[in-house]
């Protein structure tokens, strides 16, 4: 398979921060229609990697391509307009406004000038919100208050807010982290869902979750890949065992 054929090919990148090098000459590259996810112990560098492909963070050296385009030096709204989408750990959704608006003002249609002026709740609009809404499990929920969401619910509305956009690459850190038991299963059930047509990533400590939804598992330590490979083969890794499960 060559370098072309991934969504993501980040190769040798490094970021030093004073000297220490959060990330370490590391390569890794994501299919197109791939679910991976990323462990590792703190400060192993996995929330740093997602800022250097989201552009938040600057590489200090290496390459990330995303659909075969060199983004180490693109800033970070370019980023986003090439289709790359990012969930942080807190969600941030207008509390004040429906389910239905925050989707709708999630629309890309403002992305130039022109589209915003002429931006209306057009029927193209419309048909968005109600398949991302379907996607996410808050059809039902539409014209509610977002502040009066479970905290699962929150977390569902901030990924249609990215689903919106179409993006062709989804990074999540720690999608579950404070939700109940049944959220944790229907958040499972929805990345299955939305990693049909784009590349996942998805940063998590759970390993029961993890073993639910990853395709791939890449274990990180000290800004380097450990392991690599489904999870049972990571599961039972010896260096892996040591470094993070033993613990």
């Amino acid at each position: 398979m060559s370098n072309t054929d991934f969504a993501l090919a980040v190769e040798d990148l490094t970021v030093s921060f004073d000297g220490f090098k959060a990330i370490d000459k590391l390569t890794l590259y994501i299919d197109r229609n791939e679910l991976r996810v990323i462990i590792g112990p703190n400060g192993a560098g996995k929330t740093t990697l997602l800022d250097l492909i989201c552009g938040k963070t600057r590489a200090t050296g290496g390459s990330i391509k995303f659909k075969n385009e060199e983004l180490s030096q693109m800033p970070e709204h370019q980023r986003v307009r090439r289709g790359i989408g990012r969930k942080f750990q807190t969600p941030s959704i207008y509390e004040n406004l429906s389910v239905f608006q925050n989707l709708e003002v999630s629309y890309p249609s403002g992305r130039s000038v022109w589209g915003a002026l002429a931006f209306k709740c057009s029927d193209a609009v419309k048909s968005s919100v109600q398949t991302v809404a379907a996607d996410i499990g808050l059809s039902d929920r539409l014209h509610m208050e977002a502040g009066l969401l479970s905290h699962g619910q929150k977390q569902w509305l901030e990924i249609g807010m990215l689903l919106m956009q179409e993006p062709e690459l989804l990074m999540l850190d720690e999608p579950i982290a404070g939700m109940s038991a049944r959220e944790r299963e229907l958040t499972a059930e929805l990345l299955q869902r939305i990693c049909k047509n784009r590349a996942v990533i998805v940063i998590e400590h759970d390993m029961e979750f993890v073993k639910r939804i990853a395709q791939k598992v890449t274990v990180m330590h000290q800004g380097k890949i450990l392991a690599e490979g489904p999870m049972d083969k990571v599961q039972a890794d010896p260096r892996v065992i040591d470094v993070y499960l033993g613990h």
